[in-house]
Order: C-alpha cells, then structure tokens, then sequence
C-alpha cells in the first residue's frame, strides 16, 4: 500500500499523528502532493520529519511563494505566515524546498500538485472530459483542500485532502491509501491545541488557527465537494 499525503501547511501535529497512522497501516511508501509551507509556523518541524523519511514532495504553490520570494495573491493571512516562515526556516531546509518538482509520475500515478493544466494553483474538478486527454490511468493531486475520489472511462483519481488544514467541514488530518487498484480516503483527530500553543508562541493571534476546529479556511468558510 502506499500513502498519500498533501497540504500539509506547517501544521506539525496533524503531520505527525497522519504519519504515525500511516505506519501502523504498515504502508511501502508515501507521498507528498506539495505545500509543506504556508499558514502555520512550524516549517522546520515538517520539512524535518519529511526529510528524515525520504518521503519525496512535490512543490506546492505556498512552497512556491516562499522559496521565490512572492506573495501569495489571494491570503493576507497566508502572507503574514509565509513572511514569518521565511524568517525562521533552517537555509537546509529552504534549499531542499526549492529543489522540489511540481509533477512526477510515482510509481503508476501521474501525480501534481494543482492540475495538469496549471501545476501550482489549479482548483481541479474532476471528470472524464478533463482526464481522458491526459497519459495514463491513475492520478492524484491536492491543493484544494477536499479529500475525494473519482472514477470513469478507465481513469482513477484522488485529491487526498489536507492534512495540516482541512476545509471540507471536517476538523480531522486527512490522507489517503493507493492498494494498487483503488483509493481509499482516511481522516485522523489529532491534538489541535498544540497548533494553537505554537502559533501563539510565534506571535500569532487565535484567528490564525481557530479555523482548523471546525475544519475551514481562516475566517472560516468550508469549501463545498464540489468545489
């Protein structure tokens, strides 16, 4: 079985209770479908237990704005995070940020962070008139944060959901498990209070963290399956 994981957003506890589950589903390999950086504070932390693993990471669109240096375009919020993020990330762990691709194909997934028409910042709705262009069977992307699965025409695809901040109204760590068939979606709780302690030990009023309680963007809003 293989793991996929995605969105991760400097949230180190839900990253930690996700991989913990992870081996006790006694998983080959994992994943990571891009944006270990952005709207929480503990960049090291994540980059850290990624890199010990050698779990290969594709480049997400708040990877992006922190290794170039630009500004996300749509969060003020984000923004403030990133800006602190570019403060106290470790220069190892910046670099091998950088380093990372947006696409790949692992083992048989196509896998991207966006979409296959935008890489970083694709809000992607499956379908079959979406996939039947594309080469290959089995695919799998994040960046919306809404765990789901599709199926048609012969093509299999999974968005494997947020696992550092969820916005489909579920609060708990989501991921998701490639049997070589099929996916399967997987939520787990984890210790939320731990992200508000690091947050507001960073600096960081409760606003920025009080969302993940209830599963929704920051100033809340849950974004709908559908999207």
């Amino acid at each position: 079985m293989i793991g996929l994981i995605s969105d991760i957003h400097g949230n180190y506890s839900a990253l930690s209770s996700v991989l913990r589950t992870l081996d006790m589903l006694d998983v080959s390999d994992i994943m990571c479908l891009g944006d270990v950086a952005g709207y929480y504070c503990q960049i090291n932390e994540c980059c850290d237990a990624l890199r010990v693993r050698n779990i290969p990471v594709l480049l997400g669109n708040h990877d992006f704005y922190l290794t170039r240096n630009v500004p996300c375009p749509r969060s003020n919020s984000a923004n403030r995070c990133l800006d602190h993020q570019r403060q106290v990330i470790r220069e190892d762990n910046f670099n091998w940020l950088a380093a990372q691709q947006s696409q790949a194909r692992w083992h048989e997934i196509s896998v991207v962070h966006g979409g296959w028409n935008d890489p970083l910042d694709e809000y992607l709705v499956p379908s079959s008139q979406y996939f039947l262009p594309l080469d290959g069977s089995v695919f799998a992307s994040g960046h919306t944060h809404v765990q789901l699965t599709w199926e048609g025409e012969g093509k299999k695809y999974c968005n494997p959901g947020s696992v550092g901040q969820p916005r489909d109204g579920n609060p708990a760590a989501a991921f998701a498990i490639w049997d070589g068939e099929r996916f399967s979606t997987r939520r787990i709780a984890y210790d939320i209070k731990s992200v508000h302690q690091a947050m507001a030990d960073a600096g960081f009023p409760r606003y920025f963290s009080e969302n993940l309680e209830t599963g929704s963007m920051i100033g809340g809003g849950v974004v709908p399956a559908a999207l």
